[in-house]
């Protein structure tokens, strides 16, 4: 497997009190999988994509990465977050431009991959644009574009469209799935939107609080072309509704 978290637990102490933020949390994942974590504030998926990432140890248990041992962020993967994260003095095209920077990529190079990735994100013609002149969803877009440019591994995303609105977030689910199939990513992907899951992942990871733990794991049997309105999308969003109303603290083996 590629991917493997096992019995892993992560605890923290707030005000003198100790708060238990991942519970044996075991997870094994396949590499090109589009993984949504899915669950309400508190349920411990962004601890468990810091974990998957590097930002963070585990207290106990193991987080593996193609056999290795994840201790700190990788250079071969990268994470996006809700708030864009661009650098207000470069361009669009030189904010892409970052991380080939990094990677000592030449300078010719580096404006022939920009501008293939911003294409691919729909920015063609934003090169010579500052962050400022963007919209919420397009500076993601540059974000997205960014992280892509630098062929990473795995992508982790942290609620990425959490601060847009409906509209431009539908877009941009539509675009994230898109690439991800076209440039065969493996996405971790931190959402409390249950539409959202269930349109963008192959499987989705179900999360409970108090303590942070797993309680199913769903598989999405919708292929690449997804219908919001569909009879099979809202059937398979319904399930997923009664997984969080239900009243077990088990872990549920749920298969749609």
């Amino acid at each position: 497997m590629y991917i493997e978290v096992k019995e892993a637990c992560k605890n923290y102490v707030q005000d003198g009190k100790k708060f238990v933020a991942l519970d044996n949390v075991s997870l094994s994942i396949e590499k090109g999988e589009f993984i949504c974590l899915l669950g309400p504030s508190g349920c411990g998926k962004s601890t468990l994509l810091n974990a998957l990432a590097g930002f963070e140890k585990v207290n106990s248990g193991t987080v593996t990465i193609d056999g290795k041992e994840v201790t700190s962020p990788s250079i071969n993967n990268i994470t996006i977050f809700q708030n864009y994260g661009l650098l207000p003095w470069r361009n669009v095209q030189k904010n892409v431009e970052l991380g080939l920077e990094s990677k000592k990529v030449p300078k010719s190079e580096r404006a022939e991959i920009a501008k293939k990735y911003l294409e691919l994100v729909g920015l063609s013609g934003y090169e010579k644009r500052y962050p400022r002149q963007l919209s919420g969803g397009q500076q993601q877009r540059v974000a997205i574009a960014r992280g892509l440019a630098v062929d990473p591994d795995i992508i982790f995303m942290d609620e990425p469209f959490g601060a847009l609105d409906a509209i431009t977030r539908m877009k941009l689910q539509e675009d994230i799935l898109r690439i991800s199939h076209e440039e065969k990513k493996t996405i971790i992907f931190v959402t409390h939107d249950i539409e959202e899951a269930v349109f963008l992942a192959d499987r989705i990871v179900v999360m409970m609080a108090d303590p942070g733990r797993i309680k199913s794991i769903v598989k999405v049997p919708l292929g690449e072309h997804r219908n919001r309105t569909g009879e099979n999308f809202l059937y398979v969003r319904d399930r997923i509704f009664e997984l969080f109303n239900m009243k077990t603290d088990e872990y549920i083996e749920y298969y749609i």
